[in-house]
């Protein structure tokens, strides 16, 4: 990160407790929590927790059910590990039981204890705590720290399995208690901005030279290597909430002579796509692989579903994408409207294939070139020094 001349301290003291909305484990490490957090690594100590659990336990559905708790405590076993210098990931056990009032003080005792030690364990100071995960509210506010950050980048209230209003207590908890506020959705820091004690809207960044220059290597996947071109592909995970299987089928149904390649993690039942001749599902991949299968795709896609989630989204894959610099088509959603000069956007499945045919036919040199412009300046290394000015400005010189 550069040096911040600014600053009247030394910057590189800073450690930063971060209750992650993911599982470093299982997730891609694309997300904005853990890309600032790798960064902010390089100016103190960080310690990564692994998401909380937030969503009531549902026996009902008994294979998930169990592949949660296998993968759960899979990550539970792992404990404490130290990822890359100054990056600490910790997996606490903790219990399905935040939507109830009478034992999740129990919970709670059992997640400070745990916490508390690690952080004397690994040396840090008097921390910035950093909340990406609802469910960790009244832990990381009993915390002693420097400065306290919620990170506002989703509805979790709106999210599959949880006690919704739980949910909206915390955030609303979350949102006059932390010192700084951050979105990442323009329209929800409109309508949220004056509920905070202060609020701050940053656009997500993007890994740009990691997808910018996957094409320069020969390299390619063994399992998209065959795939008939042209390919339209999708990387990300595939969930009832967010990916709208329905629309995909009429999609792929439409454009039968185009491969359709997805990957990612598969949470829906897909059996629709499962069974098009022209669909390859190649399951979830390495982060760091994730360029190499994206730079195959003549045209990428976002096919969201129209609902609160995704109105409130801004999703990463966007600007990585652009990076790429392929010709994208999505369903529409707010944070679009910066991006309409290097997007297509349709709201019906034979609009949606329309725009793929167009996007396929117009590209051009010109075009790759122009989307990668767009975000050649939205590094992660760049989203986290506005951070780290914005957080740290009462310490500026004057």
């Amino acid at each position: 990160m550069k040096k911040r001349a600014i600053l009247s301290y030394n910057p590189k003291n800073v450690d930063v407790v971060c209750f992650g909305g993911q599982d470093w484990w299982y997730h891609n490490r694309g997300h904005i929590d853990v890309q600032l957090m790798r960064r902010f690594a390089k100016i103190g100590i960080t310690l990564y927790i692994n998401s909380i659990i937030m969503q009531k336990l549902n026996i009902g559905q008994t294979k998930k059910f169990a592949q949660k708790v296998k993968r759960k405590l899979k990550s539970i076993r792992i404990g404490l590990r130290k990822v890359q210098e100054g990056f600490w990931v910790y997996s606490p056990l903790s219990l399905p039981i935040q939507h109830i009032n009478r034992i999740k003080c129990l919970n709670e005792k059992l997640l400070w204890y745990q916490i508390s030690h690690v952080i004397q364990k690994i040396g840090m100071s008097t921390p910035v705590v950093w909340v990406a995960c609802p469910s960790a509210c009244d832990l990381a506010l009993k915390l002693k720290r420097e400065k306290l950050v919620y990170q506002r980048t989703d509805r979790y209230e709106d999210f599959p399995g949880v006690d919704h209003e739980v949910v909206r207590k915390y955030d609303r908890k979350l949102k006059v208690s932390a010192d700084l506020t951050l979105y990442v959705n323009s329209s929800l820091y409109a309508e949220e901005a004056e509920q905070c004690k202060r609020a701050f809207y940053l656009d997500h960044g993007v890994d740009y030279e990691m997808f910018a220059m996957a094409e320069r290597n020969t390299y390619k996947p063994e399992d998209i290597a065959g795939v008939p071109t042209p390919i339209v592909g999708f990387f990300g995970d595939i969930e009832d909430h967010t990916f709208d299987i329905p629309f995909m089928e009429r999609v792929v149904d439409i454009l039968t002579e185009m491969s359709f390649v997805l990957i990612g993690k598969v949470s829906s039942d897909i059996t629709g796509l499962q069974e098009m001749k022209n669909v390859w599902l190649l399951g979830k991949k390495l982060y760091d692989q994730v360029p190499h299968y994206g730079k195959c795709f003549d045209v990428a896609i976002m096919p969201w579903r129209q609902n609160t989630w995704i109105e409130a989204c801004n999703p990463v894959k966007l600007k990585e994408y652009l990076a790429l610099g392929k010709p994208i088509v999505s369903t529409p959603f707010p944070e679009l409207k910066k991006y309409h000069d290097v997007v297509y956007i349709a709201d019906t499945p034979e609009d949606f294939a329309h725009c793929i045919v167009q996007a396929l036919n117009e590209n051009s040199p010109k075009l790759i070139a122009a989307r990668r412009e767009k975000v050649k300046k939205d590094t992660w290394d760049s989203k986290a020094d506005v951070i780290f000015d914005v957080l740290f400005a009462d310490k500026a010189l004057t």
